[in-house]
C-alpha cells in the first residue's frame, strides 16, 4: 500500500491543526446494528447482482492513498456515487470524529465490491471533534448524519442504527489484526431516501451532533482522462 501524503486536519473545538499521515484507512460496510435488517439489503443487492460480502460487519483494507480532503476528486466513471459517513481517525492513540464519503463505481460494484471502493477516492472533511483515547464517545446514538446530492436530500438519520466505534474497532482488529500507525475508519452509512443510487455531480455531507460543532464536507466529482 502507498502510504498516504499529510491530511490537514483541524480540532473543530479548539482551531488546533491536526496533520495526520495514515498508514491505513479501512472502509466497513455491513454496518447496521439490526443485523436482520443487514440480511435483507444484502439480500436486495444479491437481487440486482451485488455479491454477498464473505463476513458481516466487512473490513475493506484499501490505500489510503484514496483519501483526498480536496474539493474536487477525479472519479474513473458515470457510474459513481458517494454517501455519508461517520470516519474515525486515530492518531498518535487518539481518536478523532469526522465526516466522509464511501465514493463509489456502482458499475464495478456488480461483480467485486473490494475493487469498487478501491476505484475511487475517499472524500473526508478537514474538521474533525476529538472524542478520547477510550472511544467511550456517549453522544455517538445523538448524532443526526445528511447528505445531498446536486442540492437534492438523499440521506438522512440517526448514525444509532450504525455499530458504535468502539464495537467496529474491536471487530476490525478481530477481522483484520492489529492495526499500527495512524488510521482512518470509514464506520458505515444509512439508507437512501429514494432507495435508489444516484450518479451526480456535486456531494454534501454533514454530521449533527447534539452538543458540538457540525461537521461538514462538500465535494465535486471530475470524470478522470482516459
Amino acid at each position: 500500500m502507498t502510504l498516504s501524503e499529510t491530511l490537514d486536519f483541524t480540532v473543530a473545538d479548539s482551531g488546533e491543526p491536526l496533520p495526520v499521515r495514515p498508514a491505513r484507512l479501512v472502509v466497513a460496510g455491513y454496518t447496521a446494528r439490526d443485523e436482520a435488517a443487514v440480511m435483507e439489503h444484502i439480500d436486495e443487492l444479491a437481487a440486482i447482482g451485488v455479491p454477498p460480502p464473505p463476513s458481516v460487519p466487512m473490513f475493506y483494507d484499501l490505500d489510503p492513498a484514496l483519501l483526498s480532503t480536496a474539493g474536487q476528486v477525479d472519479v474513473p466513471g458515470p457510474a459513481t456515487s458517494g454517501e455519508v459517513e461517520p470516519v474515525l481517525v486515530r492518531h498518535d492513540g487518539g481518536y478523532f470524529l469526522g465526516v466522509g464519503s464511501d465514493h463509489t463505481d456502482r458499475e464495478l460494484e456488480r461483480s467485486d465490491i473490494a475493487a469498487s471502493k478501491a476505484a475511487c477516492p475517499k472524500p473526508v472533511g478537514s474538521g474533525v471533534l476529538e472524542i478520547g483515547s477510550d472511544l467511550s464517545f456517549p453522544d455517538w446514538d445523538a448524532i443526526e448524519a445528511r447528505s445531498e446530492v446536486d442540492g437534492r436530500p438523499y440521506q438522512a438519520g440517526a448514525v444509532s442504527s450504525l455499530r458504535h466505534p468502539a464495537d467496529l474497532v474491536e471487530r476490525m482488529t478481530a477481522t483484520i489484526g492489529d492495526v499500527a500507525g495512524d488510521l482512518v475508519l470509514f464506520c458505515g452509512t444509512l439508507a437512501l431516501l429514494g432507495g435508489t443510487f444516484v450518479h451526480g455531480d456535486t456531494w454534501s455531507l454533514s454530521l449533527n451532533l447534539p452538543a458540538g460543532p457540525r461537521l461538514t464536507h462538500s465535494y465535486t466529482t471530475r470524470r478522470s482522462t482516459p
